[in-house]
């Protein structure tokens, strides 16, 4: 197995967002070749090798942006002297100034980590839920551990519904489902002692009217809700798959080549230089001492 393979392993079962990055296509005298690949992080690092230091800039930032909308992607990057290489309708072109010249394409495919969703009871009710959240890609997260699900459906008819609730608000889940009715709901509630601000995260009586009676319509009406409340979240992607999860990382530094024009991540790596008291960040030694000696 690769190191990358490797990676995208563990990043996987880490339920870190990364995109897989693979050539499937170069021309000389670029130094990739079909089958070189690297997984781009979400907050900008990538691991592996898809090309030198312009091509894999111009990776990385279309990389993180179908990470934003969980969308594959086909990057070309072109020379600048725009050398033949055949189309490839649909896929995003961009022009790499560096002078090695070549051509290449590269796939890159988001992995999002499938949402969690917390299911708390042993009645009808919860096992549908779990049943159909399967089926919808969620993940049903462990009912002693509510840290990152998207939400909780809490279906013990009565049943350690207070602790749940508590658990799954300190956990800071944004949606609590309560499967009750509205008058027990609110008294379930109103006996918490709730803050203003987490009682808006409580839905007492959960689920969209659709005249629900048995359990898997039950399950059918609250799945229904969280699905259209998670879509709604501009913060989150909305795409045809699961990919309703938040990309934690903060975006990393970008700077433009003063010489070349690249678009470059600053890092600990990225050539660097003071030029009358400004700071200017570089895709290679080169432009930078250009730059410099200019």
């Amino acid at each position: 197995m690769s190191s990358v393979a490797e990676r995208v392993a563990d990043l996987s079962q880490a339920r870190r967002p990364f995109v897989h990055a693979t050539v499937v296509r170069a021309q000389e005298p670029t130094s990739a070749r079909p089958g070189d690949d690297a997984v781009i992080l979400d907050d900008g690092s990538i691991e592996g090798f898809v090309g030198g230091v312009c091509a894999e800039s111009s990776v990385r930032a279309a990389a993180l942006d179908s990470l934003k909308d969980g969308n594959t992607v086909l990057l070309r990057v072109l020379p600048e002297d725009n050398a033949e290489f055949p189309e490839s309708p649909g896929a995003l072109v961009v022009v790499n100034p560096c002078h090695s010249g070549g051509a290449i394409e590269i796939f890159l495919r988001p992995v999002l980590p499938r949402p969690l969703l917390g299911v708390v009871g042993t009645t009808p009710i919860s096992r549908a839920v779990g049943d159909l959240a399967s089926y919808l890609d969620f993940e049903v997260a462990p009912a002693a551990s509510f840290e990152g699900a998207v939400a909780v459906v809490v279906a013990g008819l009565g049943r350690d519904e207070e602790r749940a609730i508590r658990a799954a608000l300190d956990a800071g889940v944004p949606y609590v489902a309560l499967v009750a009715s509205h008058k027990r709901g609110a008294v379930v509630l109103d006996g918490m002692g709730l803050t203003p601000d987490e009682r808006t995260r409580v839905r007492p009586h959960a689920g969209i009217d659709i005249g629900a009676r048995t359990p898997k319509e039950i399950a059918l009406s609250i799945l229904a809700e969280i699905v259209r409340e998670l879509r709604a979240d501009a913060a989150m992607p909305s795409t045809s798959g699961p990919a309703l999860v938040t990309i934690s990382a903060g975006p990393p530094r970008q700077a433009i080549d003063p010489v070349c024009g690249m678009t470059v991540f600053i890092d600990d790596d990225t050539p660097h230089a003071v030029v009358d008291g400004q700071d200017y960040w570089f895709c290679r030694v080169g432009c930078r001492d250009s730059f410099v000696a200019g």
